[in-house]
């Protein structure tokens, strides 16, 4: 028996194309849409989730380090990828594996350049990082001038596209600051294109920005979030793609006589006793010690079962007193109901975080129909 027999994270493909339709729909048929698979596929399963998005049709990936993009390569994912986060130690596997920099300051466009150098290499593929008020990485307006005349002479690299990132795209009361990003985005963009002499492509939509600023898709969108189930809309529904499920390992029929549940004995048996089942998940493998004590409750055989006493390392138990079970019988920790945004909700985070939780360890399983 594996490890992994007890606890699977589902990936299902119809509920993921659904929301790739949806998204789809959204844009001009020219434009471009770039899927995020960064963060392991932002805990779904990078090389799993990347394969589906290929076959789907989308023009690029995109992934946080140079690592995640060469092990896609290795997973034989040949889509254009573009790194986000290029940093300054991996040009050797970023060159090696035909992956595409984001180049946020002339110190790494310089380096990057010596590196391609140092091959022979010119018109390498380039992406050029604009800050446009995220103020995490990317040019600023006054740092323009330098790239531009460094760009002008600089055969090694041929700038792909020129890209911002959008602060608060999801939040109406941000919508002039989020207006005021795309105009600077737009002026600073031409100022680049002007300088190069050819026009590359322009992106600055996330998946909020596709359903709330469609107007400004430019040549390509940057899908994220959504694509995995997260709508920036309130009437918009969009399909669950990962369920995290386990299988019940052990029933204990316990009376007030038996004392307590757990760590710290915070589990409380009722006076009329209290069944509980033991699951095979805890804090390591992402249910936040927090859901613990009853904070949340999970899906059982059609019942929301609440958790009783602390959530453990590998397992956590289950109040099911009054729910008919069997040892063996699986148990939805997100996915449909609860979902990840409920689970959100009560450790007053996003639903990234319950993503991205899950780790390797939980095998990803694809549910194709």
């Amino acid at each position: 028996m594996k490890e992994n027999d007890f606890s699977r994270l589902e990936i299902n493909l119809p509920n993921c194309l659904r929301n790739y339709s949806y998204f789809r729909s959204c844009l001009k048929p020219e434009t471009r849409l770039l899927v995020l698979v960064k963060a392991n596929a932002y805990g779904h399963g990078a090389v799993e989730f990347a394969s589906m998005m290929e076959k789907a049709g989308a023009d690029y990936l995109a992934v946080a380090y140079p690592v995640e993009g060469v092990e896609l390569r290795k997973a034989g994912i040949w889509s254009p990828i573009l790194v986000l986060t290029a940093g300054t130690d991996f040009f050797d596997e970023i060159i090696d594996n035909a992956l595409e920099p984001g180049i946020p300051n002339l110190v790494t466009l310089k380096e990057f350049c010596e590196a391609l150098k140092s091959r022979g290499l010119e018109n390498y593929p380039v992406h050029i990082k604009l800050d446009t008020g995220m103020h995490r990485l990317g040019f600023m307006t006054g740092e323009l001038h330098d790239l531009t005349e460094f760009l002008k002479d600089c055969r090694s690299v041929r700038v792909k596209s020129v890209y911002s990132h959008l602060a608060a795209a999801e939040d109406p009361q941000s919508d002039d600051f989020t207006l005021g990003q795309i105009d600077m985005f737009r002026k600073n963009a031409d100022i680049v294109t002007r300088a190069i002499g050819y026009r590359p492509m322009y992106h600055i939509l996330n998946s909020a920005g596709i359903e709330r600023f469609p107007q400004y898709q430019f040549d390509m969108v940057r899908l994220g979030i959504g694509i995995y189930g997260i709508s920036a809309l309130p009437d918009v529904h969009l399909s669950p793609v990962a369920s995290f499920k386990c299988k019940i390992l052990q029933i204990k029929h316990l009376g007030p006589e038996d004392g307590t549940i757990g760590y710290g004995r915070h589990g409380h048996i009722s006076e009329t006793g209290t069944v509980i089942a033991t699951i095979p998940v805890g804090y390591a493998d992402g249910v936040d010690r927090r859901l613990g004590n009853g904070a949340a409750s999970f899906m059982l055989n059609g019942r929301r079962v609440p958790t009783i006493g602390n959530i453990c390392m590998d397992m956590c138990m289950l109040d099911i007193t009054g729910v008919p079970a069997e040892v063996g019988d699986t148990v939805t920790i997100f996915g449909e109901e609860p979902t990840a945004s409920e689970l959100a909700g009560v450790l007053g985070t996003i639903p990234y975080e319950i993503f991205t939780s899950v780790p390797r360890r939980i095998e990803r399983v694809i549910i194709r129909g």
